[in-house]
C-alpha cells in the first residue's frame, strides 16, 4: 500500500527536525505521498504546507498557558477539522504532547490512524497518562529502550526507534583532536562542566559546580577545566561567576557554545540532569550528574516522580552507572570527591566508556528510517509489537542494560 496522504503537527524546533527526517524517509518509499499539518521550516523544506507557524505551540508555563488557552482551543480545532476534512492515511503528532496527545485522541475517534513520535514522561510521573495515550493512538514511537518496556508493560503498540542524537554522532570520537580544536592541554586532566542552559541552573548550579572544581585543582595541580555555556546570556552569567574565584583564572576555558567538543575533549565530564547526560553518554565520556533545585519544586519531584534515577544514562541501562548528587547531595565537597573517583580511576573510567560506546551503538539505529518503517506498518495494518524489524525492543533492553528484564 502507498501512502498518500500524512498530516503531522509539531510545536518546537526538535519537532521540526525530527518532522523533516521522518518526512524524507516517508516521501522515499511513498514518492507521491503529500504532507499537511502544522510545522517549521525544515519541514515545509520536505514539503508540508502548515496551517500555523511552529512557534505557536511554544508556551511555557502556568500563566502562560492559561492566558493563551483560548488561541490554543482554537488551533486544536482548526488542526482537527482540517485532518477530517482532508483524510489522511495517518495523522503524527510530534512531541508537544500536552497539544498533540488530545488531538490525537479526538481524529482517532473520527476514525483517522493516529501515531505519536517521541514518548512523554509518562513513565516518570502521572503514569496514569498512559491510559490515555493508549486511547489516543494507534502507535508510540519511542527514541529510548526503556520507553518502549513502559508501553508494552501497558499494552500500548510501540516501536522504539532509536535517538537522531546517536544517529548523528560517531561511534569513534578523538579526544586528542578536540583538545588541540579547543587549545586545551594535550597532558593534563581536563574535566567539562555543564551547569545547564537555564538562568535557574546557573544560579543553583553555578557556585557550586565552580567551587567543587576550585577543590579539585587543589588535588589535581595541572587540571584544567573547560566550561561551554550553553548561549551568551549564560556564559556572561558564568564569566561574572568566575571573578569570584580567582584560583580558577588559569585553569578554566569559557566557551560560548561547542559543548560535544568540551565533552569528547574531557577525562569526566559534570553535569546538570537532562539531555546533557544523554550526549555526554554518546560522547562515551564518565560523567556526575548534580543537580538543584527551588525547595518547592524538590518537595513535590519528590513525591510525583516514580523513577529510581533522574540521569537517561542510568535510565536507559536500567542500573546505577552514572553517579547522582541531588539536592542537599550535591555540595561542592561531595561533588569534588565523585570527581576525584573518577579520575583517579583509569580502569573504571575506560570502562564507563566502553559501556557508553556499546549503548550508543544500541540507540544508533537510523530513527527516522525506522520510525517510516513503523508509520508505513501502522497504515497498512501491522502489529508493532509482533514486527521484529520495527521493534527489535527485546534485544536493544537487553544491550542496553546488560541484563534481561
Amino acid at each position: 500500500m502507498t501512502l498518500q496522504r500524512v498530516y503531522l503537527v509539531a510545536g518546537e524546533l526538535s519537532g521540526d527536525i525530527l518532522g523533516a527526517g521522518l518526512m524524507l524517509e516517508l516521501r522515499a518509499r511513498h514518492p507521491e505521498v503529500e504532507f499537511r499539518g502544522m510545522g517549521g521550516p525544515r519541514m515545509e523544506a520536505q514539503g508540508l504546507t502548515s496551517r500555523f507557524p511552529l512557534e505557536t505551540l511554544s508556551v511555557m508555563g502556568l500563566v502562560e498557558v492559561v492566558k493563551h488557552l483560548p488561541e490554543l482551543i482554537r488551533v486544536r480545532r482548526t488542526l482537527r477539522e482540517e485532518a477530517i476534512a482532508w483524510q489522511p492515511d495517518i495523522m503524527i503528532g510530534i512531541d508537544a504532547p500536552d497539544f498533540n496527545i488530545g488531538l490525537e485522541k479526538q481524529l482517532r475517534d473520527a476514525g483517522l490512524k493516529t501515531a505519536h513520535y517521541v514518548s512523554p514522561s509518562v513513565w516518570a510521573w502521572r503514569q496514569g497518562r498512559v491510559k490515555k495515550v493508549a486511547k489516543a493512538v494507534n502507535g508510540m514511537l519511542t527514541l529510548l529502550p526503556f520507553e518502549a518496556d513502559f508501553y508494552h508493560s501497558h499494552l500500548v503498540p510501540v516501536a522504539f526507534v532509536g535517538h537522531p542524537l546517536a544517529d548523528e554522532l560517531p561511534l569513534e570520537n578523538d579526544r586528542e583532536g578536540a583538545r588541540q580544536a579547543l587549545g586545551l592541554p594535550s597532558q593534563a586532566p581536563v574535566v567539562a562542566l555543564l551547569p545547564g542552559s537555564r538562568g535557574n541552573e546557573i544560579r543553583f548550579l553555578g557556585d557550586t559546580f565552580l567551587r567543587a572544581a576550585e577543590l579539585l585543582c587543589h588535588r589535581y595541580p595541572l587540571l584544567h577545566v573547560v566550561i561551554p555555556a550553553a548561549t551568551h546570556q549564560r556564559y556572561q552569567e558564568i564569566n561574572q561567576l568566575l571573578a569570584d574565584y580567582p584560583a580558577l583564572s588559569e585553569r578554566v576555558t569559557l566557551l560560548e557554545g561547542q559543548a560535544r567538543e568540551a565533552m569528547v575533549a574531557s577525562d569526566a565530564v559534570l553535569l546538570a540532569s537532562g539531555t546533557a547526560a544523554l550526549e555526554a553518554m554518546l560522547c562515551h565520556r564518565a560523567m556526575l550528574v548534580a543537580y538543584k533545585m527551588a525547595p518547592a519544586t524538590h518537595w513535590l519531584a519528590k513525591r510525583l516522580v516514580k523513577t529510581q534515577w533522574i540521569s537517561l544514562p542510568n535510565l536507559i541501562a536500567q542500573e546505577s552507572l552514572v553517579p547522582e548528587l541531588i539536592q542537599h547531595s550535591a555540595t561542592p565537597q561531595a561533588i569534588a570527591d565523585q570527581l576525584d573517583q573518577l579520575l583517579g580511576d583509569d580502569e573504571t573510567r575506560h570502562a564507563l566508556e566502553a559501556r557508553f560506546a556499546t549503548m550508543h551503538q544500541t540507540l544508533q539505529r537510523n530513527a527516522s528510517q525506522r520510525a517510516a518503517q513503523a508509520i508505513t506498518a501502522l497504515v497498512v495494518g501491522d502489529s508493532l509489537d509482533s514486527n521484529s524489524k520495527l521493534d527489535g525492543q527485546e534485544s536493544a533492553s537487553s544491550e542496553g542494560s546488560g541484563h534481561g528484564r
